[in-house]
């Protein structure tokens, strides 16, 4: 399981990290010194665990988790650390996986990484299962906006689509654009399921028009599309399995 460690104790920092290679089965991908480095880490390479700190400068762990969910970015599991009782309740408000307090002892370290293997696990395996039948989906035509003209495409022409700072854009062979949908969840609903794949957590591709892929950082890959610009779509480390075991890589 890929990791990013956020706290602005560097001993802290090296004591969790020392602590997490013992165990095993984790690789801490990034460290952070404040919560703007372990947004711009966590959009970058989509760690399945970040270990934050709560408080931090700038911008502390509980709001690094209300940061990616305002841009409609999914967090991963999150482990928050702090020598502070008193943040437990709004840490859990926010779905943390689990609340440590400093110190960090090996055996509860150890219990919360058993509990991030079984759930990591289950969310690998679910898309690999067959997917449920269902009606056929309500929008069968897509809106792009592209200036001021609002083009009406067959969803069998697009490309990919992405989510930055809450704004999905929509990329065909003949236009690039914005969609009225708020979330990639809510596209997703409406592009058929058998076609269409959540690579990461920012892009939606057709899989029909995947030109190359790209073997990446770390056992992860790059999809190289089949558009004008040969875009180059990064694939999550979770989604990365699933793509092995779709082409046999």
């Amino acid at each position: 399981m890929s990791a990013l460690i956020a706290d602005d104790e560097p001993l802290a920092r090296e004591e969790l990290k020392f602590l997490l290679d013992q165990i095993g089965d984790v690789e801490v991908v990034a460290v952070a010194g404040n919560g703007f480095e372990a947004l711009d880490a966590i959009e970058r390479l989509d760690p399945a665990l970040a270990f934050l700190d709560i408080q931090m400068p700038g911008l502390d762990g509980l709001s690094v988790v209300r940061r990616l969910r305002e841009q409609n970015i999914e967090p991963p599991h999150v482990i928050f650390s702090t020598a502070y009782e008193q943040f437990a309740v709004e840490a859990f408000r926010l779905e943390a996986m689990d609340y440590l307090l400093k110190p960090v002892e090996r055996d509860r370290l150890e219990e919360t990484i058993s509990r991030a293997r079984r759930v990591v696990a289950d969310r690998i395996m679910e898309p690999l299962a067959a997917p449920p039948p269902r009606a056929n989906p309500a929008f069968t035509r897509l809106l792009l906006r592209s200036g001021t003209r609002n083009l009406i495409v067959d969803p069998q022409d697009l490309i990919y689509a992405t989510i930055e700072s809450g704004v999905i854009t929509l990329v065909t062979g003949q236009a690039e654009g914005q969609s009225s949908f708020r979330t990639l969840e809510e596209l997703m609903a409406s592009l058929d399921p058998d076609m269409f794949w959540r690579a990461h957590r920012s892009f939606v591709v057709n899989i029909n028009r995947i030109r190359e892929v790209v073997p990446w950082f770390k056992s992860t890959y790059q999809l190289k599309m089949d558009d004008k610009k040969s875009s180059e779509i990064p694939v999550s480390r979770m989604q990365s399995r699933r793509l092995r075991e779709m082409l046999n890589l």
